[in-house]
């Protein structure tokens, strides 16, 4: 299936269901568990804030659709956020993402790296930032100043202080689980 027929395309059976298109293939997404939906909910009213404050021309959004530029006619990702900064215009997808998020879930975590990787292939992509839901940790990809990406994620201590360069975006990687039931543990 090509980019156009899927976008144009209504699943049978699973109609309520999220739909990536990977490869050419339509393949459902797995709702997120409810460690999942705490941390996405936190995570993006956190980001809502510091752009309100920050960077007022800049938008967050939850699941937004995202074509990766690799086989760009057969792909359509959806990240569980995204933030773009380009002048707000209709459409299914998110424009010029400069921040993309997965939250990892028990399971998925080979489909959420393969995502990971097809998002490092968007020219206006800064930086990844891969959250786990079942621990206090994450990951962050971010592009050198060359244009590269890093061999390897840094990683984020459940200690440490998430910083997405960005954005300019700092806060300590426990608020993100702060409706989770790690936040007590």
């Amino acid at each position: 299936m090509t980019l156009a027929e899927f976008l144009n395309w209504e699943p049978g059976g699973a109609p309520e269901r999220t739909w990536q298109l990977i490869d050419g293939e339509p393949v459902a997404m797995a709702p997120g568990g409810r460690a999942h939906g705490a941390i996405q909910a936190e995570l993006c009213a956190l980001l809502r804030n510091h752009l309100l404050e920050n960077r007022p021309s800049c938008q967050v959004a939850v699941e937004p659709g995202i074509v990766p530029r690799i086989r760009a006619d057969r792909n359509y990702r959806i990240p569980d956020i995204g933030v773009t900064c380009a002048p707000l215009a209709p459409g299914q997808m998110l424009p010029d993402p400069v921040l993309l998020v997965e939250i990892l879930s028990p399971g998925n975590e080979a489909s959420t790296w393969s995502n990971v990787w097809a998002y490092a292939s968007i020219p206006s992509v800064t930086e990844i930032l891969v959250v786990h839901s079942t621990r206090i940790a994450a990951e962050v990809l971010r592009r050198d100043p060359d244009g590269q990406w890093p061999d390897a994620p840094l990683p984020v201590g459940s200690e440490d202080i998430l910083t997405l360069q960005s954005l300019g975006f700092s806060v300590p990687l426990k608020a993100l689980y702060r409706t989770t039931w790690m936040a007590s543990a």
